[in-house]
């Protein structure tokens, strides 16, 4: 069976089939594979192609993929190329880019198609893609290579997998998430805030908002407790001398906000990330083998200039902050540390209720100038990652070209309740940065050694994460996350004053709890189901009369009438085992 990625730039290419025997005037340009089908940029000229257009086109696609048997190529001179392609000129600079660079130039021809590429397809398209497992998806604007300069193209968007049964399931699955859109949740609950007075991808948290944040911060303090971490604070404007020095000014700058100072000349960034100032914290004084391993928790913001286009609520921010750490230790220590740290990640995924997988992340053997180092300690980190894994009896996968640009690392990839994956928490190892640093400790013989530098994430960014979240439980939080954790609803103004002392009382034992009275009984509930309030407590005269509290869960729909002291005592543990109602 031809791998997915083959049949998905096959479809790019009968793609481009169907819209010339439609439209043969457009000139065609690029179409790649993507991660859940495959697109291709088309210059239309004057002709205006909507959304309405796409059945038309993938009913000329399932028309000719019975034709299409089998992929030839041959090599061609420029000038064969460029007389095939005459009157098209971004298949021209192509070409001249193709030459420029030495490269062969090979053409590709399925049915009566030929199309400049350099392969990998289905072998034989007619039996191996299903007609039914694709479906053109939208039309979107795109430049001409990416650039704002270039003419904006139509870019036609196509999904495919190997099966229809898959992408059904990739279509049930892409509608939940339109329910559980975090944007939409976020508003519905008065979480969060961004402003075009403040900028894109800078988001201002509510009361109730700032509430769940910190519960996820909080809860990664705790875990940083027990790790025996000792949190720093550390500036969020930096020269970029330390930045230089680390490696992230030649890495990251174009990714870097700039800071300019009225009264000193030296450039400056905001940060984006911590593990530099935490080096210079280490460094701060003499070291000794006897002081390790030292480890800092550090939950300051951190700012990257990500472009307009791929900022996307809280999943992908300018302005954020991490539950970063970093361990500072010996060799002897890393299997230890680096085992604490991944059962800390491991017990805060159960607590979150989200199932994960985990992947060894490796430099790219093809490409290693992008990454600094020895090549003999690359593989020394890699081998002492993949090693603990395996004692650890830990299920993972190898992905090379995924690591840091100074060390190998862990990731874990979270996958939510309708199945899609993120990757949230690292753990990094890197003999790098100390290095470069020049970062000491005097070992047990006298002599000055250099540490080692664990960095690592528990759940990663609280703002994306809280984001990941929200989708998760589709905006119903567990009851110790939660805004408001018990909505207190009077049936008349008769039980205004009872329910009033409930609400105090409730807030006495530090349980969130609101008062509503306004509207009628029916219309409050269907507000507190909207946001999501694990629990309602209705007030009548029975229950004003006989001093108990008549309790409903929102998730479970279960009812039952008890003393308010049982209530507190029953909530208020459940929220110390951070249950989720």
């Amino acid at each position: 069976m031809a791998e997915i990625e083959h049949k998905r730039h096959t479809l790019a290419h009968l793609l481009a089939a169907a819209v010339l025997e439609r439209h043969p005037n457009a000139h065609l340009t690029l179409g790649p594979a993507i991660d859940t089908g495959f697109y291709y940029d088309i210059d239309f000229g004057e002709e205006k192609i909507s959304d309405s257009d796409l059945p038309k086109i993938e009913k000329v696609m399932r028309k000719l993929l019975p034709s299409w048997k089998e992929f030839t190529h041959k090599e061609v001179s420029a000038d064969e190329a460029q007389k095939l392609f005459a009157g098209n000129p971004f298949k021209l600079e192509l070409i001249d880019e193709i030459t420029a660079r030495g490269e062969k130039i090979t053409l590709y021809t399925c049915g009566a198609f030929t199309d400049l590429c350099r392969g990998s397809h289905a072998e034989h398209p007619s039996k191996d893609i299903d007609a039914d497992s694709f479906k053109l998806d939208r039309v979107a604007g795109a430049y001409w290579r990416g650039d704002e300069k270039n003419k904006m193209l139509t870019r036609i968007y196509g999904l495919a997998f190997d099966t229809k049964e898959e992408l059904d399931a990739y279509l049930n699955q892409r509608e939940e998430a339109k329910k559980r859109d975090h944007r939409k949740i976020a508003r519905e609950q008065d979480l969060l805030v961004f402003s075009d007075l403040i900028g894109s991808g800078m988001p201002m948290y509510t009361p109730k908002g700032n509430i769940v944040r910190n519960a996820i911060i909080n809860y990664s303090r705790e875990l940083n407790g027990k790790l025996g971490f000792g949190e720093v604070h550390t500036p969020n404007v930096n020269k970029a001398e330390l930045f230089k020095l680390s490696g992230h000014y030649d890495a990251y700058k174009e990714d870097m906000l700039s800071v300019r100072s009225q009264y000193v000349a030296d450039e400056m960034f905001l940060k984006p990330m911590n593990c530099p100032q935490h080096t210079q914290i280490y460094a701060s004084q003499p070291r000794s083998y006897r002081d390790l391993p030292i480890r800092y928790a550090d939950f300051a913001n951190l700012y990257r200039d990500e472009r307009p286009g791929e900022l996307s609520g809280l999943t992908r921010l300018r302005s954020f902050a991490q539950d970063d750490g970093h361990i500072f230790c010996r060799e002897d220590q890393i299997e230890q540390e680096v085992s604490a740290v991944l059962g800390a990640i491991q017990e805060a995924l159960k607590t979150y209720q989200i199932s994960y997988w985990m992947r060894l992340s490796l430099r790219d053997p093809n490409n290693t100038e992008k990454y600094l180092g020895d090549p003999a300690v690359w593989e020394k980190a890699q081998n002492i990652m993949r090693e603990l894994l395996k004692s650890k009896n830990i299920e993972f996968k190898e992905a090379e070209g995924e690591a840091a640009f100074y060390g190998p690392k862990i990731d874990i990839m979270a996958v939510d309740a309708i199945g899609r994956q993120w990757q949230i928490s690292t753990v990094q190892l890197d003999f790098v940065q100390p290095t470069r640093f020049g970062l000491e400790y005097t070992a047990e013989d006298g002599s000055k050694k250099t540490p080692v530098m664990i960095h690592r994430a528990l759940i990663g960014s609280p703002d994306r994460f809280l984001g990941i979240l929200i989708e998760h439980y589709a905006g119903a939080f567990p009851l110790w996350m939660a805004p408001v954790q018990v909505q207190v609803l009077p049936i008349s103004e008769k039980q205004s004053h009872y329910a009033a002392e409930i609400v105090e009382a409730l807030q006495k034992n530090d349980i969130r709890a609101e008062l509503s009275a306004d509207d009628s009984l029916g219309k409050r509930i269907r507000n507190g189901k909207l946001e999501r309030v694990p629990y309602f407590i209705v007030v009548g005269d029975k229950e004003m009369e006989d001093k108990t509290v008549t309790v409903e869960n929102n998730r479970t729909a279960e009812k039952s009438t008890v003393a308010l002291s049982d209530f507190i005592q029953s909530t208020l543990q459940k929220i110390k085992e951070r249950a989720v109602v």
